[in-house]
Parts: structure tokens; C-alpha cells; sequence
């Protein structure tokens, strides 16, 4: 990962996958408090040591022998590091996902992880993944590059069905949800696909064919929030990510937000951060 400050907010890999263990407590504390998206595709590995973060709408705390799935896409900040961090981590890079897109079984580790990105191990399992990660280390220490691109396919299609098998047998999914927090978890989820695209409560409530004012107070019972906040919360935190992390102009931001026009978009950052999208920029 590059870690030139300038570059930060932007985090990509050099090559089609890299695996390691330098991600320390140090590298982590550049991004507290700082969101920031996430263009490759990462898993850890937390063996000792205790992160608080938030992953697009959920703020999840990383314990030791906890597994995190952050997808392409994804927007996090680090809220707070405690402990002495070993982390192990396997990334892809944009650049070899877009090639891969197509994936049947990222399309099935999406679904899975989306609003659960941490899921714990029990020891002996921990243990088991730690020593398959630091054989995939010495393979990558110890090929060149071509030989690296040549297995990536394999690699890439072997953790996404290890991922999606440890997510569909993990214990969170025989725990059983009411029928609200069902209702709250679908309507995140869509919160997630198109907060880009629409802010339009309705829009979402018809997608899950329920009324407006039902979806409204079952999001407001489970969360404390309104339909509005938790959208919101989406677009402040990828807008924030974009004027700290690209060169692009407040225009494009905007469009990429799907802001009729950038003074509609500056009143409603002003709105929800206190700041206009320049004075933000200029922090």
C-alpha cells in the first residue's frame, strides 16, 4: 500500500493481489477519524489487539481472531486502536476485480458480508488461517510477478468460496431476526447499492413494497434514526472521502452524488457537516 499521505484516502494495490502483515497500529492512525474508500478488495485477520471502526453504516469492533471482509467500494474510518496490532491482510486490486467482475462467487461474498464485514473464529480456526496465510506469504515472497498474475485466478475464486462458506456457517446466520430488523437490515443494504444514485425515501420503500411512513418507523425503532440520517450518513461519508482523497472539482463530486446542482449539494453538506465542501477540502 502506498503510503504517501497525499495518497492515503485512495487505497489501491501495486499488483493483482498482495499479502502481508505491515499493517501496524501506526499505518491504521493516519486514517482515525478520516474516512476514506477502499478501490481494492481486502480481508484481514486480527489476531491481537482491538480496532473500532466504522464500515460504510456500521460501526463494527474488531477483536482478536475476528475475520473482516471490506468489498471493493467500501467507505471506513478508524474510530480507535487499542492494544498491540497483529494483522495479517490478502487484498486484490481494482484493476484485476474489474477483470474478474463477473465472479459468481464475489457476487455471493457481497451479498454475505454486506452490513456484517467482521465475523469471529473460534481459536483452533484462527490458528488454521493464520498458517494458510503465511504459506499464501512465502508463495508470494517467493515467486516473481509473472507467476503471481498467473495463480491470481485461482486465489481469487479459493478465498471468495472460503469466504462465502464461512459466512453461511457461521452461528450470526442461525440467529433469528424479527421481521423489523429484516426490514431494517434490506433497506441498509439498498442504502448501500444507491445512495449514489437516489435519496428518495419513497424510492426505497417501494423497492421493498411497504409504505413510506411503515418503513420510516421500523428504521426509526432499530436504529434511533431517520430513513434520511441513515442515507445521508452514505453520501456525507463517500462525498468527505472524495474531496479528501481526488483532484476531482465540487461539480463532479456532486454529479457523481446525483446533486441536481452543486449548490444543492453544498447546502446539503453545510446541512450535515457544519462546513461547506471547499472549507472541508481546505481542513
Amino acid at each position: 500500500m502506498d503510503t504517501n499521505e497525499k495518497e492515503l484516502p485512495k487505497i489501491d494495490l501495486p499488483e493483482d493481489w498482495v499479502i502481508g502483515t505491515d499493517i501496524n497500529k501506526d499505518l491504521l492512525a493516519l486514517y482515525t477519524h478520516y474516512p476514506v474508500r477502499l478501490k481494492c478488495e481486502m480481508f484481514v485477520l486480527c489476531l491481537s489487539g482491538e480496532v473500532n471502526a466504522l464500515v460504510n453504516l456500521n460501526e463494527i469492533q474488531v477483536h482478536p481472531n475476528d475475520v473482516i471482509t471490506l468489498m471493493p467500494g467500501s467507505i471506513f474510518q478508524i474510530n480507535e486502536i487499542q492494544g498491540d496490532l497483529k494483522i495479517y491482510f490478502l487484498g486484490f486490486s481494482s484493476e484485476f476485480i474489474e477483470r474478474s467482475r463477473h465472479s459468481h462467487s464475489l457476487l455471493d461474498a457481497i451479498f454475505l458480508t454486506l452490513g456484517r464485514p467482521a465475523i469471529p473464529l473460534k481459536p483452533q480456526g484462527a490458528v488454521m488461517m493464520e498458517k494458510y496465510l503465511q504459506m499464501l506469504i512465502a508463495m508470494y515472497e517467493g515467486f516473481n510477478e509473472k507467476i503471481r498474475h498467473e495463480i491470481a485466478p485461482n486465489l481469487y475464486a479459493d478465498i471468495h468460496t472460503g469466504i462465502s462458506i464461512l459466512y453461511q456457517t457461521h452461528q450470526y446466520d442461525k440467529i433469528t431476526l424479527s421481521k423489523s430488523e429484516q426490514l431494517c437490515r434490506s433497506f441498509m443494504q439498498l442504502v448501500t447499492q444507491h445512495y449514489n444514485q437516489t435519496r428518495n425515501v419513497n424510492w426505497y420503500a417501494q423497492q421493498l413494497n411497504i409504505t413510506h411512513a411503515h418503513l420510516c418507523s421500523v428504521v426509526k425503532q432499530i436504529t434511533g434514526k431517520t430513513c434520511a440520517d441513515v442515507i445521508a450518513s452514505m453520501v456525507i461519508m463517500d462525498a468527505k472521502s472524495q474531496l479528501k482523497s481526488t483532484k476531482l472539482t465540487i461539480q463532479a463530486i456532486a454529479d457523481s452524488l446525483n446533486f441536481a446542482n452543486i449548490s444543492f449539494f453544498g447546502k446539503y453538506f453545510k446541512r450535515h457537516v457544519g462546513i461547506s465542501p471547499m472549507e472541508y477540502r481546505k481542513l
